[in-house]
């Protein structure tokens, strides 16, 4: 009997990618031995992209979707796909198509061979701008740096995990997903496959600045107490500062010497001001974390679904 392959494939806004998604899909698994599915999860689209997911999974049985009930978010949206998919291993890709359907019979192979999660490491193009580039470098360079995992430079959402892999991951009940960082920190074998992204067809990349340094933060907090620790040294090395400071207070008291600069000791103000609560600010993205895990909400909502129709 052939293994069966469960793609997981978050989708917002993407009703023109998702008929080009199923053909390339298609088209790689047929030469393959493999029975295989399609689970589309749309993300509280807000254009007809449903609407294009339904009408696939009309004319095809193998096509299954899950819509959630608002944005949820990328993350989100991945772990809903991961608790419905069934299978033997199941493939996570993005549904712009960047992430490139050819890659999938070397994920297989990979897989055969024993191995219980194999991820992918996106190489930068050319073409790509040098924000981009330098941005998505300080990325990998700020989590590797401040949590206690360690993440390839490229490292992507495009990967197989073999069924035991998916099991352990449904077991994760923290509230701020980082999946990229939990699947490493899960261990089992994994190795890793270099790709080149293939252009965007249509739409735009969800991925803006804002989200891309949150989602550091996220990594970063979710990972490592290292921040915290950070802010106590800085209180311990300026309270240290402080404290040398002193014999000079005394020595210009004794020699009658006037303490002059207001604006000297306005910016000193304002320093150890912004650095109070840059530290405060740490904090309380940690209690933040545990306020919104103390409250239990699922991960995502279900609005409709095809799965078991």
């Amino acid at each position: 009997m052939p293994k069966l392959v469960s793609f997981v494939i978050p989708a917002c806004n993407e009703q023109a990618n998702v008929p080009v998604m199923v053909k390339a899909i298609e088209a790689t698994m047929a030469p393959l031995s493999y029975e295989y599915r399609l689970l589309f999860v749309d993300d509280g689209s807000t254009d007809q992209t449903l609407t294009v997911i339904k009408a696939e999974a009309a004319k095809h049985q193998h096509i299954q979707y899950i819509s959630l009930s608002r944005n949820f978010g990328h993350q989100n949206a991945l772990k809903a796909g991961l608790d419905k998919a069934e299978g033997d291993c199941v493939i996570m890709m993005d549904g712009d198509l960047q992430h490139p359907p050819e890659l999938v019979p070397l994920l297989l192979q990979k897989w055969e061979e024993g191995t219980d999660m194999v991820y992918t490491i996106r190489q930068e193009q050319a073409d790509l701008s040098l924000l981009k580039r330098k941005t998505s470098a300080l990325f990998y360079d700020i989590i590797n740096n401040m949590s206690d995992i360690e993440l390839e430079q490229g490292t992507a959402d495009f990967r197989l995990m073999d069924r035991k892999v998916v099991d352990a991951f449904k077991l994760i009940r923290e509230n701020d997903l980082f999946i990229r960082g939990l699947v490493k920190w899960m261990g089992f074998s994994q190795s890793g496959i270099v790709y080149y992204p293939a252009a965007r067809l249509s739409g735009q990349s969800k991925y803006t600045i804002k989200k891309m340094v949150r989602f550091a933060l996220q990594g970063i907090t979710s990972f490592s107490t290292k921040p915290l620790y950070m802010a106590a040294y800085l209180g311990f090395s300026f309270a240290f500062f402080s404290v040398l400071y002193i014999p000079y207070i005394i020595y210009s008291f004794y020699q009658g010497h006037t303490v002059s600069g207001w604006a000297s000791i306005i910016a000193a103000i304002a320093f150890f001001g912004g650095l109070q609560l840059m530290i405060l600010g740490i904090i309380g993205l940690y209690l933040g974390k545990l306020f919104m895990q103390s409250k239990s909400r699922p991960h995502y909502l279900i609005k409709e679904t095809n799965i078991g129709a």
